[in-house]
């Protein structure tokens, strides 16, 4: 049985189709807002140190380079809510390791202080990542401090015009959906700065236009804006 992405202009409601967000190098945009941390995370194993710490706003790609350098390094990927004291020698076993979202809701000090301590006598490679700096971190340890503070830091920046851009029309198209440059041009300076939103707005106007078998114009998105809004 066919499916039909048309709508009837009748609100009749549209199938839902997943959607999967590709997380590989060849879908990374590079821009002048990451640029710098892409370069750090191409130049491994040439890093300064075997730890690295990336930090960056939510939605400014984080995941997706960690996914990247881990893909590269054979690298398994852990929360920070799995790291445990007792956790940290099965860590210390794999050659290279991710550890996201530092420093989460309840960040043992102690257990992550032996995980570099142990990394860095093994000699394993660990990425870190990060919204802050550690020193907003209310790290209660000065021992920790101290190390986190020796750790070489790589920043990314939210999402410039030249990336939301690129990422818009990649979305656009991986839903085979018609929209202008003017409409794009439109949406830009008015769209929050993340690639999370950009998704979640590219999905509400897929919807809005399956639903209303409605063209993308600039009125059309405008209500998808009002929609995609934080406060909405």
């Amino acid at each position: 049985m066919s499916s039909d992405r048309r709508g009837s202009g009748g609100g009749q409601l549209p199938l839902e189709f997943p959607h999967e967000v590709s997380l590989g190098a060849e879908d990374f945009y590079i821009s002048p807002s990451n640029e710098p941390a892409y370069d750090m995370i191409e130049a491994w194993p040439n890093w300064p140190k075997r730890t690295l710490l990336l930090i960056g706003p939510t939605g400014s790609g984080k995941t997706h380079l960690a996914t990247i350098w881990g893909h590269a390094a054979a690298a398994p990927s852990f929360s920070v809510g799995e790291l445990t004291r007792e956790a940290v020698p099965r860590f210390a076993e794999h050659q290279a390791l991710v550890i996201e979202d530092l420093p989460g809701a309840s960040l043992d000090d102690t257990a992550l202080f032996h995980l570099l301590n142990l990394v860095g006598e093994l000699k394993r490679n660990l990425l870190l990542t990060a919204a802050e700096f550690p020193s907003q971190w209310g790290v209660r340890l000065p021992d920790l401090a101290s190390r986190l503070s020796a750790v070489p830091v790589v920043e990314l920046g939210l999402p410039d015009e030249v990336l939301l851009r690129a990422v818009l029309v990649k979305l656009f198209a991986d839903r085979q959906l018609a929209v202008e440059e003017a409409v794009i041009s439109y949406l830009l300076p008015r769209m929050e700065r993340s690639i999370a939103a950009a998704r979640r707005l590219v999905d509400i106007i897929d919807r809005r236009a399956m639903a209303e078998g409605s063209r993308i114009t600039r009125p059309f998105v405008a209500k998808a804006l009002k929609e995609a809004a934080p406060n909405a």
